[in-house]
């Protein structure tokens, strides 16, 4: 019995350990969120700064699209080119680029049709193209989706120092109409904006490719785009080539604006699904860590260590847990917005509880149904990240 009760208070202050270092965590992001993100750039910054080759891989149009196509025209920058990679030669896209290209002659600017079979990879497929007719040394991949201000490639460009290899934008989101608006920042400015600042702060691949400025001659040295095609998150493996030749990951300090106009709780719970398998297979120990990360599975265990090691009521103790977690993240999603959050307190309630109670069963979810569809196609991801894809048989 002795023993039995050693091993429970062990088990409790390991508990508690993990709830210190989470809230450490927490509390760390936030202030170094104030720190890094919303830096403004002097004129002189913006001096003998390298050229640009920016590539917009398109699928279809987005209600948004033109909107967000046309902040790139407009950005303020020494020397850049956007290359525009559109799949389908009988796209729609294809007639908003060309109406851009017509009102911003000056802007150096070029689409590339049909894509090249790399991979099985359809982003990487689609920017092939592009990707090999690039004029400099640095590259851009920002997706079709993204809004960005026009100070957003001085920014990167001024965190590509020397010993910097990739310098990525951490996801966000544009502010609209909407519950379901209010839903994906509240996900994106609190569980999401707390791994990927922590990450950029430990030095943990964390890099998204909906938004990262590389070296080509290191893409290049790692095999070129027909290395990555092979992957769904080519961005993961990317960003891990630069790490294992010495180069350096980091995070600038403006936000990746995600501007569809196509937007829903149902479809950001799809990506977020899609997101986990992911992780899963490329970094299994997620399997056991994220759903012990989580508010609830965290305060619920934290609640019995705390009152088996000091005789505490579990619910006061989880209830005080809950509220201090959801200040933290009402405070980090503030320093994202750099000032008043678009929303009701209220509005931010009902959104932050949504997402705590549902993304447990999107955890299930992704280990229920381990198949990934993903632009019109279904795919079957293997350990490691490989995937292979999934035809469905016709029949007559």
């Amino acid at each position: 019995m002795e023993s039995l009760d050693l091993f429970l208070f062990g088990l409790a202050i390991f508990i508690f350990s993990g709830w210190c270092f989470n809230t450490f965590i927490h509390l760390l992001s936030i202030f170094y969120a104030k720190w890094k993100l919303h830096k403004q750039h002097s004129e002189t910054e913006t001096k003998d700064l390298p050229g640009i080759s920016i590539l917009k891989p398109l699928v279809g149009i987005d209600p948004n699209l033109f909107e967000n196509l046309e902040s790139f025209f407009t950005m303020k920058y020494p020397s850049f080119e956007l290359l525009f990679c559109i799949q389908d030669e009988m796209d729609a896209s294809r007639m908003i680029v060309q109406s851009l290209i017509n009102k911003y002659p000056a802007v150096d600017a070029k689409m590339f049709l049909g894509g090249k079979n790399v991979g099985i990879n359809p982003k990487v497929n689609n920017i092939a193209i592009g990707y090999e007719a690039a004029k400099y040394d640095l590259i851009l991949i920002s997706d079709s989706g993204i809004k960005m201000s026009e100070d957003t490639l001085v920014d990167m460009a001024t965190h590509m120092t020397q010993k910097v290899g990739l310098v990525h934008q951490m996801p966000y989101a544009c502010p609209r109409r909407g519950l379901h608006s209010s839903f994906e920042k509240v996900y994106f400015g609190s569980q999401h904006a707390k791994m990927y600042l922590s990450a950029d702060i430990l030095r943990i691949n964390c890099a998204t490719g909906m938004s990262c400025l590389m070296r080509k001659a290191v893409l290049d040295e790692a095999g070129g785009m027909k290395e990555f095609g092979q992957y769904l998150a080519e961005d993961f493996f990317m960003a891990q080539a630069f790490i294992d030749r010495g180069w350096r990951v980091k995070m600038c300090s403006r936000l990746a604006q995600q501007n569809s106009g196509t937007y829903s709780i149902t479809h950001l719970q799809q990506r977020l699904c899609r997101w986990m398998k992911l992780r899963n297979a490329m970094v299994p120990a997620t399997i056991f860590w994220e759903p012990i990360s989580l508010c609830f599975t965290l305060g619920l265990m934290n609640a019995w260590a705390v009152s088996y090691m000091l005789d505490l009521s579990p619910m006061s103790y989880l209830l005080v847990h809950t509220l201090l977690w959801f200040l933290l993240d009402y405070t980090l999603i503030k320093v994202l917005e750099n000032g008043a959050v678009p929303f009701s307190k209220i509005d931010f309630l009902v959104c932050w509880c949504l997402n705590e109670f549902s993304y447990p069963f999107l955890i299930l979810q992704s280990h229920w149904d381990p198949k990934i569809h993903w632009r019109g196609r279904n795919f079957k991801l293997k350990w490691g990240g490989v995937v292979e894809e999934l035809y469905t048989k016709q029949t007559v």
